[in-house]
């Protein structure tokens, strides 16, 4: 019961993390599947198999987990966002759950995964004066991931996957407000109901007990969204129930992309620990349709009422690398200290303008002093625009905080 409400109210507020005008395209701003450790890191994980933290970029890496350990790992944020566009700018906030996951053993050469993760989000309320009155446009929800994921290891090789249910509602609100008084409000509805899966694949060689070298791939496939899309139209002022002017079933019209990543880590661990990771991924988000809305009383063949979109690919390259400075000293010295950035072409193609954004992260590990538990505070600086025309430049600042609980189950102590 802890665990169905604690999805749900994940569930609920990860749709509230992001606050863009960017985000009313397409299927919003697209997540990478990164905790709040990795996100520390540049969101770095396709090599990522320490089994002391959960790396759902990587279904391959649950494996790595101990026969006697159980993870749980909560993760929220805060974000401020400062944009400008022209001379106007503008300040707001956002937050909420991030993500929700769980690992644990099933066998000495087992492991699995069970969690709740965005996979896309959207947020905005913006406005402006029309001639003759005025438009609003808001918009929110977003894509949720229920998964459940397995994998298996022999020798240094281990492969994985997860199975999830995506599932969620994006709303989009226009609304048109003339000055001789009344309000007509436009909105376009998504609602996806859907399964999708996600393979890795990882190789661990060691050549001493200090030296660890991972190297680490995943691979989804090109899927048809399963759902349906519709628009309304209300005359909000005049009490009157929303006439439905469109609507269609998702499959077959709506797709995500086939999706690539990879990576390669080096890991020392002697009385310190060094940890740096380097990742590369990719999205054929341009071989993904994403179709018109038509309207259902048509006066011409082609009167659209939503227009469909042409994506861009999808690419983004990452670093990290986390230190501990002394793995048995005392508590100043187990702290453990993380670097990171990335760089993205974004999937947004927005009147021939393409999305670009780039970070720089850093973040702490605060070992709990009875335990394994550990607790991740991060700061994240990002830029996002676009070009050849910037349309509208956004810095943002977030803090990340996880909570990830490291417990020994399945012991048996001696009795005396």
């Amino acid at each position: 019961m802890v665990a169905a409400a604690a999805l749900t109210v994940a569930g609920t507020a990860m749709s509230q993390n992001v606050t863009t005008p960017y985000s009313m395209y397409g299927y919003g701003i697209i997540g990478d599947r990164a905790t709040s450790m990795q996100r520390q890191m540049g969101s770095v994980g396709y090599a990522m198999n320490s089994g002391r933290q959960i790396n759902v970029m990587n279904p391959a890496s649950y494996a790595a987990i101990d026969s006697l350990t159980f993870l749980f790992d909560l993760g929220a944020d805060v974000s401020m966002l400062w944009s400008k566009e022209g001379n106007v700018k503008e300040h707001s906030t956002g937050g909420g759950v991030d993500y929700l996951t769980m690992q644990f053993p099933i066998c000495k050469f087992m492991g699995g995964s069970v969690g709740l993760l965005p996979y896309s989000s959207v947020g905005y309320a913006f406005g402006n004066e029309i001639k003759h009155g005025s438009m609003e446009n808001q918009g929110s929800g977003g894509i949720n991931q229920l998964y459940l994921g397995l994998s298996g290891k022999v020798a240094g090789f281990s492969l994985g996957f997860n199975i999830s249910y995506d599932f969620g509602s994006i709303v989009n609100d226009v609304f048109s407000t003339p000055a001789t008084g009344g309000q007509t409000k436009f909105e376009h509805v998504m609602e996806i109901r859907d399964w999708n899966i996600n393979i890795g694949a990882q190789y661990t060689a060691r050549w001493n007990r200090f030296h660890k070298l991972v190297v680490g791939a995943t691979y989804s496939p090109k899927k048809s969204l399963h759902g349906n899309t519709w628009a309304t139209l209300q005359e909000t002022t005049m009490d009157s129930n929303p006439d439905t002017v469109g609507s269609m079933s998702m499959k077959g019209k709506y797709y995500t992309p086939t999706t690539v990543g990879a990576g390669i880590s080096y890991t020392f661990e002697k009385n310190y620990r060094l940890m740096v990771e380097a990742d590369v991924t990719f999205q054929q988000w341009s071989k993904a349709k994403y179709s018109p809305l038509y309207s259902n009383n048509p006066k011409t063949p082609d009167d659209v009422i939503f227009q469909g979109m042409d994506f861009n690919d999808r690419t983004r390259y990452a670093v990290g690398a986390e230190f501990v400075p002394k793995l048995r000293g005392n508590y100043g010295e187990r702290i453990t200290y993380r670097l990171g950035g990335y760089y993205a072409n974004d999937y947004l193609n927005i009147n021939g303008n393409k999305v670009k954004e780039y970070s720089v992260t850093c973040g702490f590990g605060f070992p709990v002093p009875s335990g394994k538990t550990v607790i991740n505070l991060g700061l994240e600086w990002k830029k996002r625009f676009a070009s050849p025309n910037n349309l509208i430049s956004e810095n943002y600042f977030n803090i990340t905080l996880g909570v990830n609980f490291n417990e020994v189950w399945f012991f048996k102590r001696k009795i005396y």
